[in-house]
């Protein structure tokens, strides 16, 4: 039987197998595909351009129609590698309210939650 996933994978300039990869990769793997930039105020203090988000980061959209607005991350869908964020709802015909998938690269990190100890570690150690 074929291996569904490959971890000896480094790249390929076809994007139909960077797709595979991304979709065919295990959760411990997507968790680093669920990240976004930082804002140019975190990106100087902490020197890092991106970190993978978390439930209660504040993130600005930065594409679609949703775009300029901001909130706090309510759920991270690794599954399907899509952010959800508080207020951002879509209108169905019936009026009820659902709330609208974002693709991370999409977004720009404003606030960090460094509550995490692990996460806190990471940021620190990427400063030295």
């Amino acid at each position: 039987m074929k291996k569904e996933f490959s971890t000896s994978w480094k790249s390929s300039s076809k994007p139909r197998k960077q797709r595979k990869y991304a979709i065919k990769a295990p959760l411990h793997i997507k968790r680093k595909l669920v990240s976004s930039h930082l804002a140019e105020s975190l990106r100087s203090k902490y020197k890092i351009r991106s970190l993978p988000l978390r439930k209660g980061d504040t993130v600005k959209i930065m594409r679609g129609q949703f775009k300029k607005k901001t909130g706090k991350v309510a759920r991270v869908d690794l599954k399907k590698t899509r952010i959800y964020i508080e207020g951002i709802e879509m209108v169905k015909k019936d009026g009820s309210k659902i709330p609208y998938p974002i693709h991370p690269s999409n977004l720009l990190i404003e606030i960090l939650v460094l509550e995490d100890k692990q996460r806190k570690e990471l940021v620190e150690r990427k400063t030295k």
